[in-house]
C-alpha cells in the first residue's frame, strides 16, 4: 500500500498542482478531499497550461482514475464549465469520480457569501465570493443537498425548493436584496445535475477497495495548513480542513491508510487577503519578488502579498501534517537577489518564540528574526537539471530548509513545466 497527500504548507498558492501533476504520473489514483472551485491549480505540460479548480490534476493523464470526494462542495455548473474546458483542449474525462456524499453549491450560497462579505465592510476575510463557506454552513446545520440526492427527484426538487424560500427569507429581509426564482433554479440545476449523474458514485467505497489492492493513491489537497478551519489564522481562512487529518475525512478513508505526507511550500512565502504576515515585504523587494513570481490568484487574479521564507510557519506546519518530506517551488524566482533571509523565529515582547500563536493580535505583535543568505544570479539557475548543479548558495538555502524543519527536501522545483524539476528523494 502507498498513499502520499500533497498539501500546501503555507497560505496556499505554493504550486501543488504542478506538484501533484508530477507525481501522478507514478499514482493510479488522484483525489481531492476539500474545499471548492475557490481553489486554482495550474499545470504546464510542454506548451499546454491547464488551469483546474475542482477536477484533480490527475486528469491529465488519461489512464488515471480521479476522484472528488466526499469533503468538496461542489458547483456543477463550474464543474461542468471544466470538464467542457478540458475535453475541448483534447483531455478525456471518463475517468472522474464523484462521492455521492459531496454537497452541492447553489446560487443562493455564492449570493449568501458576496452579501455577508460587503456587510463586513473593512472586516471583509477576503473570500473568493464562490459560495464554499455558505453551503459547508449548510452541511453543517444539516440541511444541504448531496450529489445521491439527485437521483430521488422529487425528493430533491422538494429540499431544494424549501432551501430556496427560506434563503430568498434571509436575502429579502436580512439584506433587503431581490430573492431567487424557484421554477428557474430547479430547472437549471436539475439539468446540470442530470448530466453529471454518470460520475457519482460512493468513492469512500471504491478508494478503501483500490487501496487494499496495493494501488497507489495521491491525494490533493486545495489551499494551505494556514487556511485550514481549525489551525489557520483564523477568521482569514477557507471553511474545510486541508491539512492532512482531513484526508480521513473528505475522502472516507481510514486514518491508518496515509502512509506519507509531502508538504509543498515557495521558496519565499505569499498570501491573499488580510491577516497578519510577520514576513511581508512591503517595498521594492516584495513588488520584484511579485512581478518575477507571477504572484497572481489562478481563481481570482489577486495580487498576492510577498515575503521572505517564514521557518516558524514552516515547523508548524510540518508538526500538524507529520510531514514525512518537502517540495520546494519557485526556487528560480529567487534568483538575482544578492542577499535572500530566512525567518527563524519571532520577537515577542523582547523575547524570541518559535511556536506559530493561535491569535491574530499575538501574531501582529511578532517581528520576525532573519538569518541572511548570500544569493545567486539567474543565469546559474537556469537549464539546471540535478541538485548538484544548482548554484553553491541555492544547494545552502535548500540544505538551511532542512536543518531548521527537520525534514527533507525530496523535490526542488526551478520553473512551472515538468521538465523543470529536480528530484531528490522517493516522496512517493
Amino acid at each position: 500500500m502507498s498513499t502520499l497527500v500533497i498539501l500546501g504548507a503555507q497560505w496556499g498558492d505554493e504550486g501543488k498542482g504542478k506538484i501533484t501533476d508530477y507525481l501522478a504520473e507514478k499514482a493510479d489514483i488522484v483525489v481531492r478531499y476539500q474545499g471548492g472551485d475557490n481553489a486554482g491549480h495550474t499545470v504546464e505540460v510542454g506548451d499546454k497550461q491547464y488551469k483546474l479548480h475542482l477536477i484533480p490534476s490527475g486528469i491529465i493523464y488519461e489512464d488515471k482514475l480521479c476522484v472528488i470526494g466526499n469533503g468538496v462542495v461542489i458547483n456543477p455548473k463550474s464543474l461542468l464549465d471544466e470538464i467542457k474546458y478540458l475535453n475541448d483542449k483534447g483531455i478525456n474525462t471518463d475517468n472522474l469520480r464523484i462521492s455521492d456524499r459531496a454537497h452541492i453549491i447553489f446560487p443562493y450560497h455564492k449570493k449568501l457569501d458576496e452579501l455577508a462579505e460587503k456587510q463586513r465592510g473593512d472586516k471583509k476575510i477576503g473570500t473568493t465570493k464562490k459560495g464554499i463557506g455558505p453551503c459547508y454552513r449548510d452541511k453543517v446545520e444539516r440541511v444541504g443537498l448531496r450529489m445521491c440526492d439527485i437521483f430521488y427527484k422529487d425528493s430533491f426538487e422538494e429540499k431544494l425548493r424549501k432551501n430556496i424560500r427560506e434563503k430568498n427569507q434571509v436575502i429579502e429581509k436580512l439584506y433587503g436584496e431581490k430573492g431567487f426564482d424557484e421554477d428557474t433554479i430547479v430547472a437549471e440545476y436539475m439539468g446540470y445535475l442530470e448530466e453529471l449523474k454518470k460520475y457519482v458514485t460512493d468513492t469512500s467505497v471504491l478508494l478503501d477497495s483500490l487501496i487494499r489492492e496495493g494501488k497507489k493513491v495521491l491525494f490533493e489537497g486545495a489551499q494551505g495548513t494556514l487556511l485550514d478551519l481549525d489551525f489557520g489564522t483564523y477568521p482569514y481562512l477557507t471553511s474545510s480542513h486541508p491539512i492532512s487529518g482531513g484526508v480521513s475525512i473528505g475522502a472516507g478513508i481510514s486514518p491508518f491508510s496515509l502512509k506519507n505526507a509531502l508538504g509543498v511550500v515557495k521558496a519565499y512565502t505569499t498570501r491573499v487577503g488580510k491577516g497578519p504576515f510577520p514576513t511581508e515585504l512591503n517595498n521594492e523587494i516584495g513588488d520584484m519578488i511579485r512581478e518575477k513570481g507571477h504572484e497572481y490568484g489562478t481563481t481570482t487574479g489577486r495580487p498576492r502579498r510577498c515575503g521572505w521564507l517564514d521557518i516558524v510557519m514552516l515547523k508548524f506546519a510540518a508538526r500538524i501534517n507529520g510531514l514525512t518530506s518537502l517540495a520546494v517551488t519557485k526556487l528560480d524566482t529567487l534568483a538575482g537577489f544578492d542577499k535572500l533571509k530566512i525567518c527563524t523565529g519571532y520577537k515577542l515582547d523582547g523575547e524570541i518564540i518559535e511556536e506559530f500563536p493561535a491569535s491574530l493580535e499575538t501574531l501582529a505583535r511578532c517581528t520576525p528574526v532573519y538569518e541572511e543568505i548570500d544569493g545567486w544570479k539567474e543565469e546559474e539557475i537556469e537549464g539546471v537539471n540535478s541538485f548538484e548543479e544548482l548554484p553553491e548558495n541555492a544547494k545552502k538555502y535548500i540544505r538551511r530548509i532542512e536543518e531548521l524543519t527537520g525534514v527533507k527536501v525530496d523535490i526542488i522545483s526551478i520553473g512551472p513545466r515538468r521538465s523543470e524539476t529536480i528530484i531528490r528523494g522517493e516522496a512517493f
